[in-house]
């Protein structure tokens, strides 16, 4: 059924208005039409058709002339429309008196479209100042792009053909897109979404007297005139150009909110699903609490009379007869559900603030970066506990300073607040409720620290967040003082806990006792979205995640509290990272369930019923509501929690439950009622005795097998032979991390190699780590390169015994059953050095002196004889890269790093293949492997070069070295590592110079090597030349277009072509190439055989394996969304990637006993065989001089740019490429998009 006929719409004429046709403005910020690219092309001759359409030309001075020069006013049409379809970049249509005229338009009452790239004009227009809309430049990908429409009825959807509610717009060939996918709108009505969900990109807004609809993502595609979509593409247009030209057809402007729950915003009265939800709620209670909830029956019969009542209504019923049944059933609502049993409590503590000073810090940093004071902010108690109650205020401190973060003691006498002193520094304060006896507990007691944030344990003791580690968050360049958690002990004294990159918050205490806390941490993955639940004992040891490792979604969560009685499940705020602060959806997690993405879900209030699916997006709740911050559980199914419903409600206090019932407890007018919590005493949680040995340097680690879980999945037994052990040193106050670069395109902090142990052939482990450090694990084979990336670390306090089942194993999984582990029948291994001791990863120290031996004889960077130069990797000072980061390497640093292969600053926070950044994925370690002019490397340097590839290539060793060209920050370094050694030692009784500088590395110079390749000769001259060579006029030839195909069926409409090679003889190898190409011979094929014509692609792959993802390609930069995160290699047109040898022979297996045929991979020779295709020049289109846009898909100007939007100039333009050709594809496109060889095949190159 097409939406015309399911929604009841009607066929909009796209004529007039009146009586004349539409008079479009329409925008043109270039000033010929030759400077119009094909996409503003297409969508001003779109214009033409719809109305009598008027170019208007952007003048210098800012003014608008149509095509004879003359000038217009904008009150000379109907609508304006502008559209940005070639490129994002903001022009000067966005700025000065081009921007004022469109506005002010608008602001007269007149309507204006924006589409394409001009989405992103609201900013400018002032229409949005919470969200931002993001901009992107697309590649040659065409995925179809539907349209879920959200306000059904408006007159934008008249006459779109569709189904099932979703209306197909284009094919998604726009290049220039912008949407709202950090989040949001905020200040906007959406009309309709896209089906995955999260970008919004059909919006309209009010301004001033006018409106303004915006038009985005991949929809708005005017020049694919050839899309089966573009009649409705067309359609909606004309009807967004009537729709704001007419007054007379504007909509009520409405910011939609999921409170409460309604079935459609049109219809009248109560929604079905309100009526549900009261009925059931009222049904749970009564079976739970029999004795307690007597009225139960009552309240359904008086529910039932009511809906009886209430569906005797028609549509054509005065709105007060439902107004009343409305008042009615919400009356009931409250009696109903204040009667529940949990509530069975007089007082309710809350904060009382100013609703315009809500006091949260933004989700990147914490209470030092709020303003200590200005809130009018007071503790009081409501009760009773209902609307109406007193409030009675028991707190009010000095000064408008902030209270906040409060933690009730298990005997309601007493409670924790974070508060700063009258000097702005924060602290912890007692407050005892009997006596108003306020007290500052002496914690870490320095004028430069802040303490905040505490929470009671059970035995007495406080567990705190402190900046005693000095360090500063790394994305806002150490802006941010970082706190980790503390211990108060009874008697005053204080221990480290946590050794992390970032904040730990909201530190609370789980049902067995342990603590549940907030940790954010980012080592080479996207710092946007690793904000994780965390548990530990109260002594610091079994750190371990509790919820979101390896997971985009929750981006973040905060105030997670557990729920009462249940032994995993917790409610926690879940919100974004550039976004409201702290505020979010409420969400019940169960890592019972599973602790990835939404696995673990086991409700979003309100949201009963519904999936909560997975959403990758920085900004997850802008513009979404109802908001919720401090949810208190008062059992699995009802919540006590701050709220503000909709967009212009107040924050108040509310009882809501997974049926999707919400019952206001206590609002007031300019006040947010923040951090409800019961006043009654509570249960102790048992007491978990400390095994943390305070004397104690180190901590031991078993490893049970190393091949368990999915970390080295289809790795091979026998294969890891080795761990590396690293740990970083985290950046100090006042720079580092995004501005400040430890190396060219990551790792975020410096990294410490502190050595390697052993693994035994049954995968197992037992080794000493040092304690109180963050360690990161390293599986290595026998060439000592890396299987798998950590990516985050762990922690173990002194004398702690940490057990690992695997690697990376789902945490509530049972270890394998398996004989007693091989490492436990042995003492702890030490940690064999690095070439030194543990140290900062340098490489100036650690991989110049590789170059300096063996490759500065050629790579000296002085002219050749032919008159080219080398490229220089001698050792020569640092210095600027160009770039919008203080990025400071040496020219040696900046040539060697083209040339490996890494996680990048941020690769996907999704578990990544093993050996998805193995040393042999990088072209340094292939051309030396292959005999790079003869060069033979010792151990000692395959090992460093192996090594910085696989600590992600960082160019600095120490923070001193990051920024000691910038004077005002260098200054900051030795302070700040003096007082981090100073503190860390005090609260952990470890002492360690992390900014020690040691001697670089010698290295023996290697010997002059003659095994080089010869001069640079012709394939002709090779051919004559080479002894046994077959003469060229022997070689196969090629033959002639069609070549003979085969088709075999691999499932319903999916097969594979192969073509039919020849038998013949050809020249193998080349006498110019590597040794072991070398020589060029002649090879005979005695038996033609069949090959695929095309690669086989993860369409033909999923038939044999359906749950194989060929993922993505890292993208640049920073990830804030689905498109940072790289770009896909899992279309189904896309040729199958991932695949391991032996998976690769599986699925020859597989289609041999499919089909009866004998399938396999071809051979070396076969395959070289069929890509010359009978040719004789170095690649079968003809030599590396030629254009190869055409004929083969290899790094090109696509790649060698920087395609990251939001800071153009983040890295200068730095991958190997060949710039002078373009072929349009980033990563793989379709199989079959380039040209075949000669022989028919098609993508041999690339």
């Amino acid at each position: 059924m097409g939406i015309v006929a399911a929604l009841g719409l009607v066929l909009l004429n796209t004529g007039v208005l009146s009586a004349g046709p539409l008079r479009i403005g329409f925008l043109a910020a270039e000033s010929t039409p030759d400077e119009m690219g094909p996409h503003n092309q297409a969508a001003w001759r779109t214009a033409a058709r719809l109305g009598e359409a008027t170019l208007l030309w952007r003048q210098k001075d800012g003014s608008f002339a149509d095509s004879s020069g003359n000038a217009r006013k904008m009150s000379d049409f109907d609508v304006l429309w502008y559209h940005q379809g070639d490129a994002i970049e903001r022009n000067l249509m966005y700025q000065g008196r081009s921007l004022a005229e469109i506005r002010q338009f608008a602001a007269d009452g007149g309507g204006v479209l924006l589409s394409g790239g001009a989405l992103a004009l609201v900013e400018q227009f002032g229409l949005e100042t919470v969200t931002r809309p993001q901009r992107h430049e697309l590649d040659n990908w065409r995925d179809p792009a539907g349209m879920v429409p959200v306000e059904r009825t408006h007159p934008a959807f008249r006459g779109l053909e569709g189904d099932a509610g979703l209306v197909w717009i284009s094919r998604g060939g726009c290049r220039a897109v912008a949407d709202f996918y950090w989040g949001g709108p905020a200040e906007g009505m959406v009309l309709a979404k896209t089906p995955s969900g999260p970008e919004n990109p059909l919006v309209e807004y009010v301004l001033r007297q006018g409106r303004v609809i915006v038009f985005g993502w991949h929809w708005p595609d005017y020049a694919d005139s050839e899309s089966p979509y573009f009649g409705n593409l067309t359609r909606l247009t004309s009807n967004l150009l009537n729709y704001l030209a007419d007054r007379q057809t504007w909509r009520p402007f409405v910011i939609r909110s999921e409170y409460p729950p309604v079935a459609s915003p049109e219809e009248p009265g109560v929604s079905q699903q309100r009526w549900r939800a009261l009925r059931m709620a009222i049904e749970d209670l009564s079976a739970q609490f029999p004795d307690r909830y007597t009225q139960g029956d009552v309240y359904l019969e008086r529910l039932r009379v009511l809906r009886d009542r209430h569906d005797r209504l028609s549509q054509d019923s005065e709105p007060a007869a439902y107004a009343i049944i409305e008042k009615q059933f919400e009356e009931l609502k409250n009696e109903a559900l204040l009667a529940n049993p949990l509530l069975d409590f007089d007082r309710l503590l809350m904060i009382r603030r100013r609703a315009d000073q809500l006091g949260l810090p933004s989700n990147f940093n914490s209470n030092p970066d709020l303003k200590p004071d200005g809130y009018d902010n007071t503790l009081v108690v409501l009760s009773p506990v209902r609307p109406g109650g007193n409030l009675e205020t028991i707190f009010r401190p000095e000064g408008d300073r902030f209270i906040g973060d409060i933690d009730l003691h298990y005997d309601a006498d007493r409670l924790l607040m974070s508060m700063p002193d009258a000097n702005g520094r924060w602290g912890v304060a007692e407050l005892r409720l009997d006596s108003g006896r306020l007290t500052s507990l002496p914690l870490i007691d320095e004028p430069d620290v802040h303490n905040y944030d505490a929470c009671y344990l059970p035995d007495g003791r406080i567990v705190f967040t402190s900046t005693a580690p000095f360090v500063g968050v790394p994305c806002v360049g150490g802006a941010s003082k970082v706190a980790n958690l503390y211990l108060c002990e009874r008697d005053g004294r204080i221990r480290r806990l946590t050794n992390d990159q970032d904040h730990n918050w909201c530190p609370t205490v789980l049902n067995n006792g342990q603590i549940l806390y907030q940790r954010w941490e980012y080592a080479d993955i996207a710092h946007a979205f690793m904000r994780l639940l965390f548990h530990a004992n109260p002594d610091g040891t079994r750190q371990m995640e509790y919820y979101g490792s390896n997971s985009f979604w929750p981006t973040a969560m905060f105030y997670a509290r557990p729920i009462p009685n249940h032994p995993s499940k917790v409610v926690v705020v879940v919100g974004g990272h550039h976004d409201l602060p702290r505020q979010g959806q409420l969400v019940i997690l169960d890592p019972a369930r599973g602790n990835r993405e939404a696995s673990g879900v086991v409700q979003r209030i309100p949201g009963f019923g519904k999936k909560v699916e997975p959403v990758i997006l920085d900004g997850l709740i802008g513009g979404s509501w109802p908001l919720f911050l401090h949810p208190y559980p008062l059992s699995e199914k009802y919540f006590l929690v701050s709220c503000k419903p909709t967009k212009t409600s107040l924050w108040g206090v509310y009882l809501v439950d997974v049926f999707d019932n919400f019952v206001l407890v206590y609002e007031e007018p300019g006040r947010a009622m923040l951090e409800p919590i019961p006043l009654r005493k509570t249960l102790r949680q048992p007491v978990i005795a400390d095994t943390v040995q305070p004397d104690q340097k180190d901590a031991t680690v078993f490893l049970m097998d190393v091949y368990y879980g999915p970390g080295l999945r289809e790795v091979p037994r026998g294969t890891v032979k080795s761990l590396r052990l690293i740990s970083y040193e985290f950046t100090y106050h006042g720079f580092g991390g995004e501005p400040d670069r430890v190396g060219f395109d990551g790792p975020w902090d410096v990294r410490r190699i502190l050595g390697t142990v052993p693994v035994e052939t049954d995968g197992s482990a037992h080794f000493q780590v040092p304690a109180c450090t963050p360690v990161a694990v390293q599986p290595l084979d026998k060439e000592g390169k890396a299987l798998a990336l950590m990516r985050s670390w762990f922690t173990a306090m002194p004398g702690e015994v940490v057990s690992c089942v695997g690697c990376h194993e789902p945490q509530n999984s049972a270890p394998p059953v398996r004989p007693h582990a091989m490492a436990m029948s042995r003492a702890s291994s030490e940690i064999k050095p690095w070439y030194g001791p543990p140290r900062g990863f340098s490489f100036v120290r650690e991989v110049q002196p590789v170059l300096d031996a063996y490759c500065i004889r050629c790579h000296h960077g002085r002219p050749l004889e032919d008159g080219l130069t080398a490229f220089d990797l001698t050792a020569r000072p640092a210095e600027d890269v160009p770039s919008a980061f203080q990025m400071h390497f040496t020219p040696s640093y900046m040539a060697l790093r083209r040339f490996v292969h890494t996680p990048t600053l941020e690769s996907d926070a999704h578990m990544l293949a093993p050996r998805d950044f193995h040393a042999d994925t990088s072209e340094l370690i292939q051309i030396l492997r292959d005999g790079h002019y003869g060069v033979c490397l010792d151990s000692e340097a395959w090992d460093r070069l192996i090594t910085w590839i696989d600590l992600n290539a960082p160019a600095h060793g120490t923070w001193q070295e990051v920024v000691g060209h910038i004077p005002e920050k260098a200054r900051l370094v030795a302070p700040g590592a003096a007082r981090r050694r100073e503190l860390h030692r005090r609260y952990t009784g470890i002492d360690e110079d992390l900014e020690a500088v040691y001697p670089a590395a010698v290295l023996s110079p290697a010997a002059p090597s003659n095994t080089g390749p010869p001069p640079i000769r012709s394939m002709g001259e090779i051919e004559s030349q080479a002894p046994g060579v077959v003469p060229a006029g022997h070689l196969s030839p090629r033959f002639p277009s069609p070549p003979e195909l085969m088709s075999v069926s691999l499932a319903q409409g999916v097969t594979i072509e192969l073509v039919r090679i020849p038998s013949g003889a050809f020249v193998m190898g080349s006498d110019q190439g590597y040794p072991n190409e070398r020589p060029a011979h002649s090879v005979t094929i005695d038996k033609a055989f069949w090959m695929g014509r095309f690669e086989i692609t993860n369409r033909q792959y999923a038939c044999f394996d359906p749950a194989h993802d060929s993922g993505l390609e890292t993208g640049e930069q920073y990830q804030f969304g689905d498109y940072e995160r790289g770009h896909s290699l899992r279309r189904p047109e896309q040729p199958v990637v991932r695949v391991s040898w032996n998976q690769a022979m599986a699925f020859c297996d597989w289609l041999s006993n499919k089909t009866g045929k004998r399938f396999t991979l071809p051979t070396e020779i076969q395959w070289e065989y069929a890509c010359r295709s009978g040719g004789t020049s170095p690649l079968w289109y003809g030599t590396v001089d030629d254009d190869f846009s055409t004929s083969a898909n290899l790094s090109d100007a696509t790649h060698h740019t920087v395609d990251y939007p939001h800071v153009p100039t983040a890295l200068p333009p730095w991958r190997p490429a060949d710039i002078r050709f373009d072929d349009g594809w980033r990563v793989s496109s379709p199989v079959g998009t380039f040209q075949p060889n000669p022989w028919g095949l098609f993508d041999m190159h690339g």
